[in-house]
């Protein structure tokens, strides 16, 4: 569950992060664990940026809770991916901000 610097950014953080980890089963069911690093909401619908613990490469799906069951689904459309994908950026440069 912890895991040095692998977020993707491409900088040295120097520090541990500790990630909550899931497991995203793909279409060839090959299960992979992966870090979440957030949930955010996009034009009043919610997103989740996953990274796999063996890759440097951030995933994002849209993400939505019913009980206990969370349903991932992939952002299909060019152009929503790529307002996830800014709105993900946008937040992640705020936090390293801080």
């Amino acid at each position: 569950m912890s895991e040095k610097d692998v977020c993707g950014c491409g900088h040295d953080h120097g520090e541990e992060m500790e990630l909550e980890t899931m497991f995203l089963t793909l279409d060839d069911d090959t299960e992979v664990e992966c870090g979440i690093l957030g949930v955010f909401e996009v034009e009043g619908k919610e997103y989740i940026a996953l990274l796999p613990l063996e890759d440097e490469t951030v995933l994002l799906y849209a993400y939505s809770e019913d009980g206990d069951d969370i349903q991932l689904d992939v952002i299909e459309d060019d152009e929503t991916f790529e307002k996830v994908s800014n709105a993900f950026y946008d937040l992640y440069e705020e936090e390293e901000e801080e």
